[in-house]
């Protein structure tokens, strides 16, 4: 294992037990925190996930992929070693290049997590761009991502095979919806802790913006992309709110602009900087972390949203949305006075 006490390759700050929860986008933090407090349900997941054994990926990335190291991509070898410093994980996760012109990045495994990167990720993104990949990918491993991940996997599996069966399959679809939900504000989670680990945040918007325009930065313009989501966000009429709807439906990643726009409306927001000054929650405290607390700071954060929406859809959907999260919110406070959490 590479020797964590060697500092990064520039005056990069390193943030010393940090917690998950300092990046995680509130809905995200929230699942997190009611899911550690189910005990034994990584245990479950792991046993439902069946054929799909981290040893056996591992196995197949060691024979078809180039395990990165000293001697073999070393850039990104020291990129894994810095984010793991940064972040302050215990152990460097391996990292694997594959030959695959799809633009590409993943953290795999439960026990024993690591990252694999494709070719064309690297063919796209210049090496500070990769460190924000890199830095994203160890972000989803130190939040635990793999767990729903998993989740999604086997219930995506099983809503194919029960297909035939109506009221079966939209039960089960419901459920992938919202886990396509919780999915797509982890990606949002991670980008914040890939900012956080390359400290670049030009460089962590051009990776965003490259997902949508490739290699072409010289045509493109951060303002001019982040007017693009404003544009996005004020959606015509009712049918182009329902339409954005619609184009999420199956999605586990938010499209790109929307991806840009978040990460500059956070780090705005004065927390990147607040964290980077050593203010933020540790890894020490988590087990004190309160689901209720957690569940009424998604709550807020989706009402905070709406408010600052121009989508005349989520104007009409307001209503529903809040009686939804209201009864979520008082079953949680009943939840909170039976277990004290």
């Amino acid at each position: 294992m590479p020797d964590m006490t060697t500092t990064p390759d520039r005056n990069r700050v390193q943030l010393p037990g940090i917690s998950s929860r300092a990046y995680e986008h509130p809905a995200d933090r929230s699942a997190l925190v009611a899911l550690r407090k189910l005990s034994g349900f990584d245990t479950v997941l792991k046993q439902m996930s069946g054929l799909i054994s981290e040893r056996r990926l591992r196995l197949m990335y060691l024979a078809s992929a180039v395990r990165v190291s000293e001697t073999q991509f070393r850039s990104l070898y020291d990129m894994g070693r810095d984010a793991a410093y940064i972040l302050d994980l215990h152990r460097v996760p391996e990292i694997y290049v594959q030959q695959d012109p799809q633009v590409q990045a993943k953290a795999i495994g439960f026990d024993d997590p690591f990252i694999v990167v494709t070719t064309g990720l690297l063919n796209l993104m210049n090496e500070e761009e990769q460190r924000f990949v890199i830095g994203h990918e160890t972000a989803h491993i130190l939040s635990g991502h793999a767990v729903y991940r998993t989740m999604l996997d086997i219930l995506t599996r099983l809503a194919t095979r029960v297909a035939w069966i109506p009221l079966g399959y939209i039960g089960l679809r419901a459920i992938v919806a919202g886990l396509e939900e919780w999915y797509r504000k982890s990606e949002l989670s991670a980008d914040r802790g890939g900012l956080l680990t390359g400290q670049d945040p030009e460089a962590a918007k051009r990776a965003l913006m490259k997902l949508a325009g490739g290699d072409y930065t010289n045509e493109m313009n951060i303002e001019a992309f982040l007017a693009q989501y404003q544009e996005y966000d004020t959606a015509g009429d009712l049918r182009d709110g329902f339409l954005k709807v619609l184009n999420l439906l199956g999605t586990t990643h938010p499209f790109a602009v929307v991806r840009v726009a978040e990460l500059d409306k956070w780090q705005r927001s004065g927390e990147y900087e607040r964290i980077i000054g050593g203010d933020y929650p540790r890894r020490e405290d988590d087990s004190n972390a309160r689901v209720t607390d957690e569940v009424k700071a998604a709550a807020e954060s989706y009402r905070r949203s709406w408010s600052e929406s121009q989508d005349p859809f989520i104007g009409v959907l307001r209503d529903v949305a809040e009686g939804a999260v209201n009864a979520g919110e008082r079953i949680f406070n009943r939840f909170s006075r039976r277990d004290g959490n």
